[in-house]
């Protein structure tokens, strides 16, 4: 074995192209099964659209069936996290896909609404340890310096499930109504869990849990990776003593500020993502191919300008304006779609920006815990953040459900999701800017 490199030894290009190496084989992987994950998590929008009549179910229950899905994640992801230390990537990423991949099928048998909720609750529980795990997985391999690029590339999964899943799952509505006894949303779940199944098998072939176990790096790479991840976690502790214990994750105010921060993106995006469908099928078209067809609009949008964004957080070294402006985008076109009497076009055109704004601000907001925490408050931290932040999953959903049933409109939900955004763009600015920062320190 050759002898370590120093840092000094370490050239741009060489390190160029170590980093882009990692990427490539690690970053598609894990986006193709984030994309997998999140299709079974929301294409309960589309199989609404059914499903709804032939279960006899309202708006309100079908939110709280969308929504009780996060009261699982809630309860679980932090333990999940933690056991991801442990067990490793390896052995824990991929169970997991296979487990949530027989979960989502499941939802075909479901009859009454309490069995509706049980599945959703499951599910919930089964997937709470998959992104936040992979969000410190991926500091496993790589420094902040790439890590929002990084983020940015893996949760771009979000919104092109959405632009992928879309068609596809409008075509199943369409095309596979009672096949073989089946109704087209019972078909929707067979089809959409099973690569989540088949991709949580080559999870366990192909991924390592650090540098150190992976045999396709050769040992000057795999210095540089180490030596790099250890020069950041020396000056992170020498800039912070006192911030690198669990303990000290839940007991910091930044880490649960940051958590009401992402609860506000989470119910916007949630909101969007659950209830998208039914919105276009309101205002634009009643057939479930076409509804797929327009979801890839915002999708899709969302997807290139998250890239773009991410890309120019990591070229200014900034993070907090990338934050909040982009959810001020979220809030404005969420405000705009929620006038009385817009037209069903000039809607979409509005949503796609509330998409945009939405996840912008989240792919860059995760550059900020990875930023502040570290050692087993990153663990700890991280599954909190997202825990926490995704109970908005729930109640976004849920009141919607509830909004709607009473009003017969969307217009309070939107609004309601506006104001969730422009909260949450208030308190990055108030707290995570570099100012606030430096003055009060990151374990205040």
């Amino acid at each position: 074995m050759q002898p370590a490199a120093t840092s000094a030894e370490y050239s741009p290009e060489f390190e160029k192209r170590t980093y882009w190496r990692v990427t490539r084989r690690l970053v598609p992987f894990l986006f193709l099964c984030y994309i997998f994950a999140y299709v079974d998590r929301v294409n309960v929008g589309f199989a609404k659209l059914q499903m709804q009549q032939d279960l006899g179910i309202s708006d309100a229950v079908y939110g709280t069936a969308a929504g009780i899905f996060f009261i699982g994640y809630f309860f679980f992801e932090v333990p999940c996290n933690i056991a991801l230390q442990k067990i490793g990537a390896k052995y824990w990423l991929g169970p997991i896909m296979i487990v949530w991949g027989l979960v989502s099928a499941s939802t075909m048998f479901v009859k009454t609404a309490h069995q509706f909720y049980a599945v959703r609750f499951l599910l919930g529980l089964v997937e709470s340890g998959f992104f936040p795990g992979v969000i410190l997985y991926l500091t496993f391999w790589f420094t902040s310096q790439y890590r929002a690029k990084m983020v940015a590339a893996f949760m771009t999964a979000i919104p092109l499930s959405g632009a992928i899943g879309g068609p596809i799952s409008g075509w199943i509505l369409d095309r596979a109504t009672s096949l073989g006894g089946l109704r087209g949303w019972q078909w929707l779940y067979i089809f959409e869990a099973a690569p989540s199944i088949v991709a949580g098998i080559a999870a366990m072939l192909f991924l390592h849990d650090n540098p150190h176990r992976a045999k396709w790096l050769d040992d000057r790479e795999r210095s540089l990776l180490l030596d790099r991840l250890r020069e950041e976690e020396n000056s992170r502790r020498s800039a912070s003593p006192g911030h690198h214990t669990l303990l000290d994750a839940f007991r910091s105010a930044k880490t649960w500020l940051l958590a009401c921060v992402y609860f506000g993106f989470v119910m916007g995006s949630y909101g969007l993502g659950f209830w998208l469908p039914q919105i276009l099928k309101d205002t634009i078209t009643k057939d479930p191919f076409e509804i797929g067809l327009l979801t890839t609009i915002p999708w899709g949008v969302a997807a290139i300008a998250m890239v773009i964004v991410g890309h120019h957080s990591d070229v200014t070294g900034e993070r907090c304006w990338h934050v909040a402006l982009s959810a001020v985008l979220g809030a404005v076109a969420f405000g705009v779609s929620a006038v009385p009497g817009i037209s069903g076009v000039a809607g979409l055109i509005a949503l796609t920006l509330a998409a945009t704004g939405i996840y912008c601000a989240s792919s860059t907001f995760w550059t900020l815990p990875t930023a502040i925490l570290s050692g087993a408050a990153a663990s700890a931290g991280i599954a909190l953040i997202n825990s926490f932040g995704n109970l908005g999953g729930f109640f976004s959903p849920f009141f919607i459900g509830k909004i709607r049933d009473a009003t017969h409109s969307m217009t309070l939900a939107l609004l309601m999701l506006a104001a969730c955004c422009c909260a949450s763009a208030l308190i990055t600015v108030a707290f995570f800017n570099r100012r606030a920062i430096s003055h009060r320190g990151v374990a205040e």
